[in-house]
């Protein structure tokens, strides 16, 4: 894909990787106003593109347009022809585009491949929309601030591309013969309301009974269906969030350890240092001099 910037904005794109057909483009409108630039969906190739700040809109045509939020998503691939599109980037919006060649994906999934690339599939357009799990944002965010030698940034490069397909195609299936009331799309749904809530209210969670019924199940179903399918517990997977949450937040060099111990509901900072440390192993104050904040 070659991006083509319809302004004169300084590094409003980059190109950080360019490797037998595989491209990775960190995007960044640093200015107050929206920017633009214009690209294609290539049917060689498998393309995700990710919006860790701001918003911007995909304009196929005048007649049809898909906006992408913050932390949010889109995975596409259209064997039956290329897509020329413009992308128009409101001010602040932080994106990073992955292109990769479907015979290479192909490769790198070999022992169990992809539902998409399995026998006639491939001939099919395919399209995915989905939130950005905070582990893959870390990643995301760190291409913004690779300080290496050249020779060192470009495995450093290659090796995150590794790194954000195998979190993005981690995610858990539910098992629905040990769960079978998972079967049950409107169950699924709930459950996955319970875990936008808990997020959302991340600094003061509801209790599971209570959760239980804001998602209008029972306990039982929350916290075993909960466990099929996020791999964790309701409040260990909101422990985990949390900490993966505080780390972007200490990433940016805005705040103090103890500013961020609130934002994620710890009324005592020293709780938080020792989760921190546990999860990471590192302390806070520790990783904020290794970023050099």
């Amino acid at each position: 894909m070659n991006v083509v910037v319809e302004n004169t904005l300084e590094r409003l794109e980059q190109v950080i990787f360019d490797q037998n057909g595989t491209k990775l483009v960190i995007v960044n409108n640093e200015s107050d106003e929206a920017q633009s630039v214009t690209s294609e969906i290539n049917r060689k190739n498998i393309h995700f593109y990710f919006c860790l700040d701001g918003s911007a809109r995909f304009e196929f045509s005048p007649h049809y347009s898909r906006e992408i939020q913050k932390q949010r998503n889109y995975f596409m691939y259209n064997p039956e022809s290329d897509m020329p599109f413009t992308l128009r980037l409101a001010p602040g919006c932080r994106m990073v585009f992955l292109f990769i060649p479907l015979e290479s994906l192909h490769k790198l999934f070999t022992h169990e491949p992809l539902h998409f690339l399995r026998g006639d599939n491939v001939n099919y357009k395919f399209y995915d929309e989905r939130d950005i799990p905070s582990t893959l944002m870390i990643t995301l965010t760190q291409l913004f601030n690779i300080q290496l030698s050249e020779n060192a940034r470009a495995l450093y490069i290659q090796g995150k591309i590794f790194e954000l397909l195998s979190l993005y195609f981690s995610e858990k299936k539910a098992n629905t013969e040990s769960c079978p009331f998972l079967n049950n799309e409107e169950t699924v749904r709930k459950i996955k309301h319970a875990k936008e809530h808990i997020l959302k209210h991340m600094d003061n969670p509801p209790g599971l009974k209570e959760l239980a019924r804001i998602a209008g199940l029972n306990e039982f179903q929350l916290k075993v269906g909960f466990k099929e399918i996020y791999g964790n517990t309701v409040f260990g997977y909101l422990l985990d969030h949390k900490l993966d949450y505080s780390r972007l937040q200490l990433d940016t060099g805005k705040y103090k350890v103890n500013e961020v111990a609130t934002q994620i509901g710890y009324t005592n900072p020293s709780h938080y240092i020792a989760a921190f440390r546990k999860k990471f192993g590192i302390t806070p104050k520790k990783y904020l001099m290794q970023l050099g904040h």
